[in-house]
């Protein structure tokens, strides 16, 4: 093994997290394994057995924590403040370098049983849930969304009770490589408590762990160029998540973490077609977290940030370095579409145009949000003739977008001739797809075409990043 294991977290001290113990499970079965994921760390060289060891049973990786912390935390769900949270099913298991950029990783999990701050729950994950979350990370990665990485998904042998599956339903546990798990609702806690100090040494652990480019010893703005800092690029990540049709379904600010991070998936959905009312969870009746409404609540959690920082920067400083997302937001979209249609910037004034024109034109017709995007890139009208989809781009209300289209050269990496490009129709993972995956693993543990589907996925990612 050649990984470099940190302990970077540890070093906050008491108040931050507890020490736990992972819960001790019937079985472990392994399911899924993220080699990539794992070479990027330098974990892809564990045997199965050593796999399993570390992420079914939680022996130590040597060198970083010795025992599991599960972190503390409070938050805003669907904006009204809850002070009754923490890691509640996982803990930070380990921290490693990333061997490609150097940065500070995480091993974190989701279903290693109870901690302190489990409440009335069992601390576990349904196996569907776990499949779920490797299909929702598997697909943002592919389409350029900066996520966490499913690493593992092992099954745990035991028999749950679920309101919203079919119970007993099976169980597992669920290991993600991330670049942080420290999330709004860690700063919200201690401004909630009082507790300034550690609210200060949180901030200076942030920057230093995870912004070390704004690191200045003694600088009395380092709040407010913190909070600008995560503005943007919790910006980026939601305009990610427009430009791929995702709908992420839970956006409380303990699910909103300071590097941007995409995380956490609940009752995710893609978009079948542009609907800025599609929500994803079922319990959102208000449709609080509707597709289009994703950026004001990205901007409305980042206000309640900018509000615990308060005693550590100037007011005025603080409002400037969280009206930094709009503008952020803005020319992500741009940014983000282009790059999905693989097309080079003309500059503001025509990029924003043929983004306005983009979303006008799916709204108006409901044709397949994914199709749209996989049949012009490049801006090669050809392909979108001979697409199932033809029939949408011969209306008269097409031909300004397809001008607009063709006047941006293809991006030289493109990659029009990687063998994905020559499908008719794109891989997607609509709720109905994710459904057809998951129904032979619980009638006959038949987990083929779940693996088939990864593998196409896998080529989705290396085609749309010019591999």
């Amino acid at each position: 093994m050649s990984f470099r294991p940190r302990t970077t977290h540890a070093g906050l001290g008491e108040g931050y997290f507890d020490k736990v113990k992972a819960a001790a499970f019937p079985q472990t079965i392994l399911r899924y394994r993220n080699q990539r994921a794992a070479a990027s760390v330098g974990l892809d060289g564990l045997t199965d057995e050593e796999w399993i060891a570390h992420f079914g049973r939680f022996e130590p990786l040597p060198g970083s924590f010795p025992e599991p912390l599960a972190l503390r935390y409070h938050g805003h769900q669907f904006q009204t403040y809850n002070p009754d949270l923490g890691d509640g099913r996982g803990f930070l298991f380990a921290q490693l370098d990333d061997l490609n950029d150097g940065r500070l990783m995480d091993l974190g999990t989701k279903g290693s049983g109870r901690t302190p701050w489990s409440r009335a729950g069992d601390g576990r994950l349904t196996l569907k849930g776990g499949v779920r979350e490797v299909l929702a990370t598997a697909m943002l990665e592919a389409l350029g969304v900066n996520t966490s990485k499913s690493l593992s998904l092992i099954e745990t042998g035991e028999e749950l009770q679920r309101g919203d599956e079919p119970s007993p339903t099976r169980s597992s546990v669920l290991v993600r490589l991330s670049h942080g798990h420290t999330r709004i609702g860690s700063f919200q806690r201690l401004s909630y408590l009082k507790e300034e100090e550690r609210l200060r040494r949180l901030v200076d652990h942030s920057v230093q762990a995870y912004y070390p480019e704004l690191w200045v010893e003694g600088d009395n703005g380092r709040a407010a160029k913190f909070l600008g800092a995560v503005s943007e690029a919790v910006a980026e990540t939601g305009a990610n998540w427009i430009a791929a049709g995702f709908v992420h379904g839970v956006l409380n600010t303990d699910n909103i973490n300071i590097t941007g991070e995409s995380f956490d998936y609940g009752p995710w959905r893609f978009l079948p077609a542009y609907d800025p009312n599609f929500t994803a969870a079922y319990f959102d009746e208000w449709g609080m977290y509707a597709f289009g409404k994703q950026p004001d609540v990205l901007a409305w959690n980042l206000t309640r940030f900018a509000e615990v920082l308060l005693p550590l920067g100037e007011h005025d400083e603080l409002e400037a370095g969280l009206n930094r997302f709009w503008p952020a937001f803005q020319r992500s979209v741009w940014a983000a579409v282009l790059r999905r249609l693989g097309l080079e910037s003309l500059g503001v004034e025509q990029d924003s145009t043929l983004v306005q024109e983009v979303f006008n034109f799916l709204h108006e017709t409901q044709m397949p949000f994914e199709q749209f995007f996989f049949d012009w890139r490049g801006g090669d009208g050809s392909r979108a003739m001979r697409s199932p989809a033809a029939d949408y781009y011969r209306v008269a209300s097409f031909e300004t977008l397809a001008g607009l289209i063709t006047a941006h050269p293809a991006a030289a990496d493109a990659n029009l001739d990687h063998p994905y490009f020559a499908r008719e129709v794109p891989r997607t993972m609509l709720i109905d797809e994710m459904e057809a995956l998951w129904a032979p693993i619980a009638e006959r543990d038949d987990w083929r075409a779940l693996y088939e589907a990864l593998g196409e996925i896998e080529e989705m990612r290396e085609a749309y990043a010019g591999e």
